[in-house]
């Protein structure tokens, strides 16, 4: 398997992209604006202590208070922190204990501000190197669970234990694979150096203040996971280039020959086909190899993953041999997209139906299998005794989605809106309920987007001359493109005044128009539009696209008529361009 790291760098944000045989695997992004913080270590101060939740939130300094759960005030957290180490948490005392209000205390960031909630923190601080992770306030050794080999497992603990300082802590990481002492001293040394920078900052300042800043992602990238399974590193940042080799010239010389600097007018993610898969790990549905697809929503309480079939029809007359490769090809991908879009929390995974127990297990052991790749912390519970895959994920990061998207503004992310019947049923409810109140209105306009005002309207406008009979009032209605489908105005006033309004054009006018389309039910004429209003080109239906000149020969409540003067020629303008080729 071939590993890539394709890094893109811009003005406004920087992205480093995990390719496996050309697929896209993981994507980081990091902006300028909304820059990272998980890492950064802060002196705060303790704002309120919330004996009910065994909590406290710390001012650090950002937008919202940080959040400090009194096992995190007594015991770090930390992705490598191992089993023993997090089970020591036995009889621990109350957070009134622990924390005072308006106490200053310096945390570290393990969990980055998600929607509403504010920082996760902890008081004991790890500073990560590139082989080693420095606990100054833990005196342990451990080793990564990453590293399998026990042989290996114990030559680091034994090198990791000669070099460490004393009365603290060191965590060997998955890098620190094959790497000799020299390297190791090497690492700790810089770790100590950062460390005493912190301490000197630390007692000097006032809270709340940062105190030390974590990597960028392009550093943070290079010291975490490029390592010997890497194939190569691309970045198209000749600045970044540099730093990158730089960093490697101490970190490990031998992987610089794998970095290079791609330069040309193409977009990296482009050229490398990653920004078609972005847009695909975006959408609902994704389809497998085998023709089979997964359902993919993601709730605030879990998120869901439904797999089906599709247009995978099999290749044996068995339909458990179907059913199998299906499930299969969907475990794989469900352990990609978990990485890709960064989903956490409790998953549930809905494989097809399966008879034979040794089946369910192919699945339960392929889905392990490819985790196992996922560096975040992932669990597999198992089947339950509704057939449902539970898996949870740890969150340490914003969703993909999360970070690329925002709610739709109009539907609240329900992902739906109201259909163009139910707006005009409830645009006519709202303006007879209006005009049952209004004695001082004679006429009313009614601005919608176009398909609603064709439903108001009716065919042969039947359905405005029921509301008109109905209300006893004038009403125009009028078609603006420009509106959402769900927004209706009704603009209310004398008849004058609201023909003024309704009707932009007078009979015998001269205008330039652009025949957007054909008539719906006369194709042989066209159709432009005047603000909105209607005007029915006769004999413009094979014009679509080009400008005529039009004399105004009837004007009517709802559209008017025009006859061609002269065609002045194709669409030339840059905005009529546009509209022209959305038409097609």
């Amino acid at each position: 398997m071939s590993v890539d790291i394709i890094i893109n760098v811009s003005h406004s944000e920087k992205r480093a992209a995990f390719l496996e045989d050309g697929r896209l695997m993981e994507l980081f992004i990091e902006r300028t604006f909304n820059e990272r913080v998980a890492g950064n270590i802060y002196k705060g101060r303790v704002e309120n202590v919330l004996p009910g939740m065994q909590a406290a939130f710390v001012n650090i300094g950002l937008e919202r208070n940080a959040f400090l759960y009194v096992e995190d005030a007594l015991v770090g957290y930390d992705e490598d922190l191992p089993d023993e180490l997090q089970s020591s948490k036995k009889k621990k005392p109350t957070i009134n204990e622990v924390l005072k209000v308006g106490q200053e205390i310096v945390v570290q960031i393990t969990k980055e501000p998600i929607g509403t909630k504010g920082a996760r923190v902890v008081t004991n601080l790890t500073l990560p190197g590139r082989y080693l992770v420095l606990m100054p306030s833990v005196n342990y050794v451990g080793v990564s669970r990453r590293i399998e080999d026990q042989e290996e497992r114990e030559r680091l603990k034994k090198i990791a234990e000669k070099i460490k300082p004393r009365n603290m802590g060191v965590i060997v990481r998955t890098a620190a694979e094959g790497q000799v002492e020299k390297n190791l001293k090497r690492d700790v040394k810089y770790l100590l150096k950062t460390w005493d920078k912190i301490q000197k900052k630390a007692g000097s300042v006032k809270a709340p203040a940062l105190l030390h800043k974590d990597y960028d992602l392009v550093s943070r990238i290079v010291r975490d996971h490029f390592g010997e399974d890497v194939n190569r590193l691309v970045v198209d940042s000749s600045s970044e280039y540099d730093r990158i080799r730089e960093m490697l010239s101490t970190m490990s010389p031998k992987l610089r020959r794998r970095v290079s600097y791609f330069h040309s007018s193409t977009q990296i993610f482009d050229y490398y086909g990653i920004e078609p898969q972005i847009e695909k790990a975006l959408k609902r549905k994704v389809w497998l190899d085998c023709g089979g697809y997964l359902v993919i929503d993601e709730t605030e309480a879990l998120v869901s993953i439904d797999v089906n079939t599709g247009k995978y029809i099999g290749k044996t007359d068995k339909l458990s041999d179907t059913v199998l490769k299906t499930n299969l090809d969907a475990a794989k991908e469900i352990a990609r997209q978990l990485r890709l879009r960064n989903m956490a929390g409790i998953i549930i995974v809905d494989f097809i139906d399966m008879d034979s127990d040794a089946d369910r297990q192919k699945v339960l052991n392929l889905l392990q299998e490819e985790i196992k790749k996922d560096k975040v912390k992932t669990n597999i519970v198992g089947f339950t005794q509704l057939g449902l895959v539970e898996i949870t994920r740890k969150k340490v990061k914003r969703d993909l989605d999360e970070t690329l998207q925002k709610t739709c503004p109009y539907c609240d992310g329900v992902g739906r809106i109201l259909s163009e019947e139910t707006v005009a049923i409830n645009a006519e409810r709202r303006l007879i309920g209006m005009l049952a109140n209004r004695d001082d209105v004679e006429a009313v306009l009614v601005n919608a987007h176009p398909q609603v005002a064709a439903l108001l309207i009716g065919s042969g406008g039947a359905n405005l001359k029921r509301l008109e009979e109905e209300t006893g009032r004038t009403i125009f209605i009028k078609g603006n493109q420009a509106l959402h489908l769900t927004d209706v105005q009704i603009i209310a006033g004398s008849v004058e005044e609201i023909k003024s309004k309704a009707i932009p054009v007078r009979e015998g006018q001269r205008l330039e128009l652009l025949v957007e389309e054909p008539h719906v039910t006369n194709p042989k004429d066209g159709i432009a539009r005047v603000e909105g209003y209607v005007v029915d080109v006769l004999g413009g239906g094979e014009l679509v696209g080009k400008k005529v000149e039009v004399e105004i020969i009837r004007a009517f409540r709802t559209y008017a008529k025009g006859k061609i003067i002269q065609v002045i020629g194709e669409v030339t303008d840059e905005v009529d361009t546009r509209i022209a080729a959305m038409i097609e």
